[in-house]
């Protein structure tokens, strides 16, 4: 055997241990708690890079938990800079979380609910409909967009949502918030 045969042998034998390794099962483990998501959720999909090839896969509706809900609320809050205190949640049946494995990113959308007392809150709500979306690279952390006012228009997007995600959360192509109610 020629020491070129033993290199591509050696190669084909790794690749073929790690294609055997990436089908391996994902246990997502942890409870989980009530949606607030309007779509469809599904589990949290393996971090996986697509190989070569191949079409990445399709953005996935995901469920959102206490703690996704607390880190979209605190990085709203820190958007607006005030303390996370001056909210109380997120709007419900307007909060929308998915993950798009072609980028390796997270995205939600969100209207936060503000507390009635804080007045800064209140106003920035009835100014701007406090509707944020928000990103977070997989290995980051939750970045949040002003989004205007659902339903507005007259509002440019300060970020632009892919469209695999928009599809999943059946809003208009081009737009950053829910279609108006």
């Amino acid at each position: 055997m020629t020491t070129t045969t033993r290199i591509l042998t050696a190669l084909l034998l790794a690749g073929a241990t790690l294609a055997l390794a990436a089908c391996g099962t994902v246990s997502s483990g942890g409870s989980s708690s009530p949606s607030t998501s309007t779509t469809p959720a599904t589990t949290m999909p393996a971090t996986t890079t697509p190989s070569q090839g191949t079409t990445p896969a399709a953005a996935k509706n995901l469920v959102v938990n206490n703690t996704v809900r607390a880190q979209l609320l605190a990085a709203g809050a820190a958007l607006h800079k005030l303390p996370t205190t001056d909210y109380t949640g997120l709007v419900p049946k307007e909060t929308y979380y998915a993950y798009n494995p072609a980028t390796n990113t997270y995205w939600a959308g969100a209207g936060l609910v503000a507390s009635k007392q804080s007045t800064q809150a209140q106003i920035g709500d009835q100014d701007d409909g406090a509707y944020l979306v928000f990103d977070r690279p997989a290995a980051g952390t939750w970045r949040a967009h002003d989004a205007g006012i659902p339903g507005d228009s007259h509002f440019t997007c300060s970020i632009v949502v892919p469209a695999g995600v928009l599809s999943v959360w059946h809003w208009t192509a081009g737009t950053c918030h829910p279609p108006a109610a």
